[in-house]
């Protein structure tokens, strides 16, 4: 937990923070042994997050000023409840800032405005061997899916098969 005068502030992004929200996306994937799969720049972020209409969004959190997380979500819909809801893209806190309650910051203020705008769910994903993540985010309450697995066409499969003649 934090200490008793430290200072947790999350705060909405802003276009001068796509270099450290590009920081932070690169350090997430780094921690996820996924550095390889980052395509994302900091001029690609800023034109999606604060572009002439952002689909996506982002808090920046800092500890005694110094900035030190971020949470990246956007709007979804689900059809069985009916309302929309949102996805959680990315929640990252930096190694030095971890147990300070950061994280549980990002997922309380997320958690609110689903509440306070009447949406339907909050849903991310975590890789299974997240074993530390998967433990906070159960004591928060969150149910694991296991009947559902995470479908993705990207590249040349999502090119191909968008060229494909419909068949009837």
């Amino acid at each position: 937990m934090p200490a008793p005068d430290a200072k947790i502030a999350i705060r909405p992004a802003t276009p001068a923070d796509a270099g450290l929200i590009f920081a932070f996306v690169s350090e997430l994937a780094a921690f996820e042994h996924l550095s390889h799969e980052v395509q994302a720049d900091a001029a690609g972020l800023k034109a999606a997050l604060f572009g002439a209409n952002p689909r996506v969004f982002a808090e920046i959190a800092e500890y005694d000023g110094a900035p030190a997380g971020f949470i990246l979500w956007f709007y979804t819909f689900s059809s069985f409840a009916g309302r929309h809801g949102i996805w959680i893209e990315d929640l990252y806190v930096r190694q030095e800032f971890r147990g300070k309650g950061l994280g549980a910051t990002l997922l309380h203020g997320i958690a609110r405005r689903c509440v306070a705008e009447k949406l339907g769910r909050l849903e991310w994903s975590v890789l299974n061997w997240n074993e530390t993540a998967i433990r906070f985010y159960q004591s928060a309450g969150a149910q694991l899916k296991s009947e559902w697995t995470i479908c993705r066409m990207e590249g040349a499969a999502l090119a191909k098969f968008s060229a494909e003649v419909e068949r009837t």
